[in-house]
C-alpha cells in the first residue's frame, strides 16, 4: 500500500480558484483501480493550505494516476496558481493498525 500526504500553501484567494477543478480531480480519481482513499481538506488555522491524503493499493496505480486527463488537468490548474509552498511525499506502508473506529 501506498500513502501519499502532503499541502500546499497558496497565495490568497487561490483556493477558491482551484475549488471547482479540485472537486473535478476527487470525482475522477476516487473511480480509479487502485484508489483506496483520496481527499482534500483546509485546516481551519490556515485557509491557504490545501492538505493532500491518498492511498493507493499499489505504486503501479499511483503511477497509473499520475498519467490520467484529470491528472494533467489538475496539475496545470496548480501550475497556473500562485504556490508560496509545497510539500508531497509518498510511503509505503506494509501494515497498520486501527486506532479508532472499524
Amino acid at each position: 500500500m501506498i500513502i501519499v500526504e502532503g499541502w500546499v500553501k497558496l497565495a490568497s484567494g487561490e483556493i477558491d480558484r482551484l475549488r471547482e477543478q479540485a472537486l473535478v480531480m476527487l470525482e475522477e480519481t476516487r473511480k480509479e483501480e487502485g484508489c483506496v482513499s483520496y481527499a482534500f481538506s483546509v485546516p481551519i488555522d490556515d485557509p491557504d493550505t490545501l492538505r493532500i491524503a491518498e492511498v493507493w493499493n499499489s505504486q503501479e496505480a499511483l503511477d497509473a494516476h499520475g498519467q490520467t486527463p484529470h491528472m494533467a488537468e489538475f496539475g496545470k490548474s496548480l501550475r497556473e496558481a500562485k504556490i508560496l509552498e509545497a510539500s508531497l511525499k509518498s510511503y509505503q506502508a506494509e501494515e497498520g493498525r486501527t486506532l479508532l473506529g472499524g
